[in-house]
């Protein structure tokens, strides 16, 4: 009677323990589906084609709007994808910035960053990283991917428009953690400099932070689920959300960088910036811009932005 009650309670547990993995399982693949298939994301504020005088950077998106562009194209760097690229040439200018979309975002909605650097005297190259805009791919990469594609981008720059280039690589929020990942690969001398405003620490870090933000959900069972999802990541996009750290790439990175972030940023903590400043190992520098929230610390701020980017690119390129 003891062994039969002792069966029943050891498949009882069984039971509960395949169905709790079934579940956990069944929420990795949704949130999978919500944080890295392409779509219309609840959680982003939907952006307008209007641009109203009221707007800070008017005159920039304007600039932009009214301004012809070359379209380019490459293969992704694991030969999967068509990658499609604004370039938008400054006169005979041996200076070019690639400026880096974030998150959903394309290469139209950077037309205020391209005026940035036109104004600088820059060509600027802008694609849309895979799955978003017209790139091709079926996946959101959060940077790890599409740190290869940025640097056969810099190669193709390089191909069209002559050795002498001078290259920055400038990023926005996913773009931003992009061009960190970026600067701990081999990459051409040409490259001189970084600018990179609001990324995160690694993926597994800002989706552990997003989990809590936005689903209020508490330590268990988020850290778990996360751990589900990087396990699902890796099948489908080939690698573990931990292993996709900034602050691992900026470990082998040598060369200036800028660091920006918003003192008001809750999509990407403001607490993320320090890491990642400290963990590089070239010439640095990090405006934490007062009152600014998640990749509004130009509009926030403009005179300023562009004063700091001006002011320390101009230590590195000539």
């Amino acid at each position: 009677m003891k062994k039969l009650k002792h069966k029943k309670l050891w498949l009882s547990s069984i039971i509960i323990i395949l169905l709790v993995c079934v579940l956990f399982t069944g929420a990795g693949f949704y949130f999978f589906r919500v944080a890295c298939v392409p779509g219309k994301k609840s959680f982003l504020s939907s952006s307008s084609d209007v641009i109203k005088k009221s707007d800070p950077l008017y005159r920039e998106k304007i600039w932009f709007k009214k301004t012809a562009k070359q379209k380019w194209y490459i293969e992704s760097a694991d030969e999967k994808f068509k990658l499609d690229a604004n370039f938008i040439p400054y006169k005979t200018s041996n200076k070019t910035a690639i400026v880096l979309p974030g998150y959903m975002d394309t290469k139209e909605d950077m037309g205020e960053y391209d005026a940035l650097f036109h104004q600088l005297g820059y060509n600027t190259l802008t694609p849309d990283p895979r799955a978003q805009g017209k790139s091709e791919g079926k996946y959101i990469g959060y940077g790890w991917p599409e740190k290869d594609d940025v640097k056969k981008w810099v190669s193709y720059l390089l191909q069209k428009y002559g050795q002498n280039q001078q290259v920055v690589i400038y990023g926005l929020s996913m773009g931003a953690a992009t061009a960190m990942m970026t600067s701990g690969l081999k990459l051409p001398h040409q490259v001189k400099a970084f600018v990179e405003d609001c990324g995160y620490t690694s993926v597994k870090d800002e989706i552990e932070h997003e989990a809590g933000v936005l689903y209020n959900m508490p330590a268990f069972p988020r850290f778990p689920l996360v751990e589900i999802l990087s396990g699902i990541n890796k099948l489908k996009v080939g690698y573990f959300m931990g292993n996709a750290s900034s602050v691992n790439q900026l470990h082998k990175n040598h060369r200036p960088m800028l660091f920006i972030h918003g003192s008001r940023d809750n999509f990407v903590p403001t607490r993320m910036v320090y890491p990642n400043y400290k963990a590089t190992r070239g010439p640095k520098e990090i405006w934490v811009a007062p009152g600014a929230k998640h990749a509004k610390s130009f509009s926030k701020h403009p005179k300023e932005y562009k004063r700091r980017v001006a002011t320390f690119l101009a230590k590195y390129v000539k």
